[in-house]
């Protein structure tokens, strides 16, 4: 299924709009592509109103501060620099999907929607407007074509940082107009260049590891203010036989795998959330071999390369997951099965299921 796969190479008389968040990352692709030549322009994306937070918003992305910096970086290195306000587009797209996937009981991934939806779909069509080419981000991957023509991301060079798993979903025409100038860097030659090109306002910025709406990492408070008390309200947790073990506070405030916040006493092994029911509101718990499947299912099937009825791949089914050997089997309506060498515990519904051969990837899903 693999064939010889090249780099893909733009030059120089191209334009490109670099996305900065005002992290480390960005900074330095800019400055990068800076040195090298290309007709930049740098955009942050304004898409959450921090007007009304106090609060110090070290550790996320995308906040007052972080704009601030890009804008200091942008002026530093020499390129123009404006702010896309998608507030509107961020709220319809993320939050609401969000608040959406848990009320069906599903745990989601904001920044993959993020990624697709605003940097790559609105960024891009804003590009294109302005006459520019292609779009830059810092993320740790890499764009790579076959040769037949097809593109697909290639992990970053980098494997602790690597985030080729939130690209799983790109179309081929927004590949072909990618770049990640991070891809065969390591995150320490990063924060080198960053002193080397003086970005002294990022270059030792901590990392972001919040998500950028919810600072406290309170997603229950946050859902919950969201949404209609009925639809957040307590219920039974029960066991797979329907044996009541207790209360929980509402079941979009917990996802599978789960064991803190259960408050169940005197059981004689911890027990996780196995199952959730959005039907009968209780949550399902058990011990820990119950949370270990072999197959499963994924729908919305983004194929990146060409595919026969069934190939061996690696199957990575959340973000820090350590991938493992698999068969998937393409199905009809952009679904496919996966069948795993070794049983993975929580495999989760909402999350996604990307497919690697040759550490590139093939395609992925939303799990079922």
């Amino acid at each position: 299924m693999m064939t010889e796969l090249m780099p893909v190479e733009i030059s120089a008389d191209h334009k490109v709009v670099v996305a900065m968040s005002g992290g480390v990352d960005s900074s330095v692709a800019a400055a990068l592509l800076k040195e090298q030549g290309f007709d930049l322009v740098g955009i942050s994306l304004q898409l959450w109103n921090y007007s009304w937070d106090t609060d110090n918003r070290f550790g996320t992305c995308c906040s007052l501060d972080d704009l601030s910096d890009a804008r200091r970086v942008a002026e530093g290195i020499g390129i123009p620099f404006y702010i896309l306000n998608l507030e509107k587009e961020f709220r319809r797209d993320v939050v609401d999907y969000f608040v959406d996937e848990y009320l069906k009981g599903r745990t989601p991934i904001p920044c993959t929607a993020c990624n697709k939806k605003l940097k790559f779909d609105e960024l891009m069509h804003k590009a294109e407007a302005y006459g520019y080419d292609y779009i830059a981000t810092g993320h740790y991957a890499s764009v790579v074509r076959t040769e037949d023509g097809r593109y697909t991301v290639r992990r970053g060079r980098d494997a602790s940082k690597d985030q080729s798993y939130f690209l799983f979903n790109l179309s081929q025409e927004q590949l072909s107009r990618l770049v990640f100038p991070l891809g065969d860097l390591e995150k320490k030659e990063v924060r080198g260049l960053a002193e080397k090109y003086r970005l002294k306002n990022v270059a030792s910025k901590a990392e972001s590891h919040e998500i950028c709406f919810i600072p406290d990492n309170d997603y229950a408070k946050f859902i919950a203010g969201e949404v209609d008390a009925e639809l957040f309200r307590p219920g039974d947790i029960v066991t797979a036989t329907g044996e009541v073990l207790g209360t929980h506070k509402g079941y979009p405030a917990y996802t599978i795998g789960q064991r803190k916040g259960l408050n169940l006493g005197g059981l004689a092994e911890p027990y996780y959330v196995t199952a959730i029911d959005t039907v009968n509101n209780e949550i399902v718990v058990g011990p820990k071999n119950d949370l270990f499947r072999e197959e499963f299912t994924v729908s919305h099937v983004t194929w990146q390369l060409d595919h026969c009825d069934a190939f061996e791949a690696e199957a990575q089914i959340r973000y820090r997951h350590q991938p493992v050997a698999c068969v998937v089997t393409p199905l009809p309506g952009d679904r496919a099965r996966v069948q795993l060498e070794h049983p993975q515990p929580a495999i989760t519904p909402g999350q996604s299921a990307v497919f690697y051969t040759d550490d590139c990837i093939v395609g992925g899903g939303w799990i079922e």
